[in-house]
């Protein structure tokens, strides 16, 4: 069974026990084992079957998780600026961070 979410303005495909990186949850100090509900399911089906879609939400249709790592580092981003002929030249980067949860069940 597979579900699409809304989460933190984008749209993500989860099965139940696939892990995936989230939004930092409660600023990183989320206890291990918590664990979260996402309502805001728009389509929820069997594998190869026909699915719900919602209007935008389907009704009744919920998905849990279960906190692994309250706060991990995502990829570093460097971050160039250059102005020419201005000798302007900075070099910054940027580490975001998130929040792994395991998909423990998917119900609609």
């Amino acid at each position: 069974m597979y579900a699409i979410i809304e989460e933190s303005g984008g749209q993500r495909k989860v099965t139940q026990g696939e892990e995936i990186l989230i939004d930092l949850y409660k600023g990183g100090e989320g206890a291990t084992g918590e664990a979260i509900t996402f309502d805001k399911v728009l389509i929820v089906g069997p594998e190869g079957g026909a699915a719900k879609v919602g209007t935008p939400y389907v009704a009744g249709a919920t998905v849990s998780a279960e906190v692994v790592e309250p706060s991990v580092l995502g990829e570093k981003l460097n971050i160039h600026k250059f102005k020419p002929k201005t000798g302007y030249r900075r070099k910054t980067g940027h580490r975001q961070r998130y929040t792994r949860v395991k998909i423990t069940g998917i119900v609609g």
